[in-house]
């Protein structure tokens, strides 16, 4: 061992005999970050995602008026799929996943605590200022027992179906339902659908006692029990059906690290399971553990060894080395 030490340092103390030819590693610097910045350039002009204009409650109270009002009434009276969600969210059990006894979603609870009535509804109203006609309704409506409220927006729900659209004046579109004994819900209706059209409910949903105000958790889910969001995700090929998690805005194959996601979604026992999510979750949670653990694993880290790829990339090395006298030839 002692002699095998000695001949290495000796090897790596004895002077370079072989030729010698000038480099400057400046310029060898400035011309690569040139051609990387001309590729960076042209793939981004090429490649880069477009520009497309954030939804907004705004677009869609004006383009989709019936449905947001539909959607708001069923914020207001809880019948909604956020209202059931469940956790973070609320205490509903619709959309509560687990993996055998591991019922993570409970176990980490409401976090995110959102009343969809008084998030969506009742407290974006109460924003609005210089309303008589509405202050009246609201306040109807809050003195009035539930059953009397659920009472109220049934009938709404079951009017909207009558509804229909008629064009306005300013080139808007304008929501007529039928006369109906659904109370002061109408009123209410009403002024949040001309609330959500010239943005102000945009920017309350958007308000929070925090410092930072860019939290859009409020202002998405509502879009999301709305029908905005997923005809502007079919139309851009976005649905999960679509392989959408990997997909890109006017874009493909987009964002496709993200395949190995989306994959479980699409077969089957996970395609049709309640519980999809969590088994994609725990699947990749195995995968990456078993990635960090590969130098852990007999077998699986003895693969390298086993196929030695890297006598072939560093040939080169290799090859010289074997041309070498045999004492002088480190170990590989």
């Amino acid at each position: 061992m002692r002699m095998l030490r000695a001949r290495e340092l000796d090897r790596a103390a004895r002077s370079w005999q072989g030729p010698y030819r000038p480099y400057d590693i400046v310029k060898e610097g400035v011309i690569a970050l040139g051609a990387v910045t001309v590729i960076v350039v042209i793939a981004a002009i090429l490649f880069s995602s477009p520009d497309v204009r954030p939804s907004t409650i705004a677009q869609w109270a004006s383009q989709m008026p019936l449905n947001f009002v539909q959607t708001a009434t069923e914020e207001l009276d809880y019948t909604s799929h956020l209202a059931k969600y469940g956790p973070p969210y609320d205490h509903g059990k619709s959309s509560v996943q687990h993996i055998a006894f591991i019922h993570l979603q409970e176990w980490l609870g409401i976090s995110h605590p959102i009343d969809t009535a008084e998030a969506y509804v009742i407290e974006p109203l109460r924003r609005i200022p210089a309303d008589p006609a509405l202050t009246a309704a609201l306040s109807q409506y809050l003195r009035a027992p539930g059953a009397t409220r659920k009472r109220w927006a049934l009938a709404y729900a079951a009017a909207l179906g009558q509804a229909r659209e008629a064009p306005a004046a300013e080139g808007a579109h304008a929501l007529i339902v039928p006369q109906g004994p659904y109370g002061p819900i109408a009123t209410m209706m009403a002024s949040l659908l001309a609330d959500a059209k010239s943005g102000g409910l945009d920017g309350a949903l958007l308000t929070s006692g925090d410092f930072y105000q860019t939290d859009y958790t409020k202002p998405l889910l509502f879009l999301a029990d709305g029908g905005l969001l997923e005809a502007r995700a079919g139309h851009e090929h976005l649905l999960g059906t679509q392989w959408g998690m990997m997909n890109e805005t006017g874009s493909y194959p987009g964002q496709v690290w993200l395949w190995l996601y989306t994959f479980w979604y699409q077969i089957e026992p996970f395609k049709s399971s309640s519980n999809a999510d969590a088994y994609a979750m725990g699947i990749m949670l195995l995968l990456s553990l078993a990635l960090l653990l590969i130098p852990f694993i007999p077998g699986l880290r003895d693969i390298p060894r086993a196929l030695p790829l890297y006598r072939l990339i560093w040939r080169a090395h290799y090859r010289s080395q074997e041309q070498q006298p045999a004492g002088l030839q480190p170990r590989s």
